[in-house]
């Protein structure tokens, strides 16, 4: 009796140990492992080798925390009570808008995605489709299918975290991603709508050329009005100084004109016809026999001979000799016209 005790003992403890051994479990990285003890919420582990207590005891479960979820909003189902599609969102304009969208999200809190709710699956559908009609009924129908359609995606997911946290269903909303054509308006005003967008198109369009038009006129203009400035300031301050200048030259004048009258008549007359007749192109001479007055051509001299300015210079002295008469010379400029002009005079 006492051996068979023996064995007896042996034999339950190894059951034991087997037993116990049935409490070691590996969690996957990206994994987390709620223990229950009689059913009821215990611990949570992360990754690596643990223990628990075994069954019936204690049990796990293993749960994906890293895994981004992906769920459907927005499908094409006809609602019979309506007629419309489950897609359908009412807008505060009282207008209606197609909306279809993707959520993706993860776990935060395995505990909660467990036992906070019954189907958190279902839960983030539902707050999914409450967060856009909320958000769509605050919008009208211009505004959610063109302005502020690339809004719409945030404010979704903001509400949408919102209502989860509240509902402390363990999930963290990662994005929201719109489908192709994702908001649009039902199918019977869709042509009418196409025009619309398009026309908005346009209109931006138009704005932005006609703001680079602007970019590219503005500044010239402003660099010519602040050019025709300066050349106006400084036109001013030439014709002041040159005002200025005048009156100084008046007034030393009018000094020596009272000291000596005769002599500063006969200067200024003098300097007045060397003004005029260096501008002259032809020469006059006047004869002391008290003939006509002749012409003598010295642009054409120049112009058959090649003389230079001193031969011009000795041909209007000889001719002053031999006629008797004072020569007034006139500069060598502008031949061509001094020798048109002389053509005239032979012609007549």
């Amino acid at each position: 009796m006492k051996g068979a005790g023996i064995g007896v003992g042996v034999i339950a403890g190894i059951a034991v140990l087997i037993w116990l051994g049935t409490g070691f479990f590996i969690v996957q990285e990206g994994q987390q492992a709620v223990i229950t003890q009689f059913g009821k919420y215990h611990s949570t582990v992360g990754a690596g080798f643990n223990w628990r207590v075994p069954y019936p005891i204690q049990n796990h479960e293993l749960v994906y925390v890293s895994q981004i979820r992906s769920v459907d909003v927005g499908r094409d189902t006809i609602i019979k009570s309506t007629g419309l599609r489950e897609s359908a969102m009412l807008t505060e304009d009282e207008n209606i808008v197609e909306i279809k969208f993707a959520v993706q999200y993860r776990l935060s809190d395995a505990r909660a995605w467990l036992f906070e709710s019954k189907s958190p699956d279902v839960a983030v559908v539902q707050a999914a489709e409450t967060a856009v009609r909320e958000v769509v009924g605050k919008m009208k129908m211009d505004t959610a299918l063109a302005e502020e359609r690339d809004q719409i995606a945030p404010r979704v997911r903001d509400l949408m975290q919102t209502i989860l946290d509240r509902y402390k269903v363990g999930v963290e909303v990662v994005g929201i991603n719109m489908q192709q054509g994702g908001v649009r308006p039902p199918e019977q005003v869709q042509a009418a709508f196409d025009d619309v967008l398009k026309a908005g198109q346009e209109r931006e369009r138009a704005k932005n050329e006609a703001q680079a038009y602007a970019n590219d006129v503005i500044p010239r203009a402003t660099g010519t009005a602040s050019r025709l400035k300066e050349e106006a300031e400084a036109y001013r301050e030439r014709i002041a100084a040159q005002a200025q200048g005048d009156a100084q030259r008046f007034s030393s004048l009018l000094a020596e004109y009272k000291k000596a009258p005769q002599v500063t008549r006969d200067r200024l007359y003098t300097e007045t016809m060397q003004e005029v007749y260096s501008n002259v192109t032809k020469v006059l001479v006047d004869s002391r026999q008290g003939s006509n007055l002749l012409y003598l051509p010295l642009d054409k001299i120049m112009q058959s001979a090649g003389a230079a300015p001193q031969a011009v210079t000795d041909a209007a002295a000889r001719a002053q000799s031999q006629n008797a008469v004072t020569v007034v010379p006139a500069t060598p400029a502008d031949s061509r016209a001094r020798d048109a002009r002389s053509r005239e005079r032979e012609s007549r």
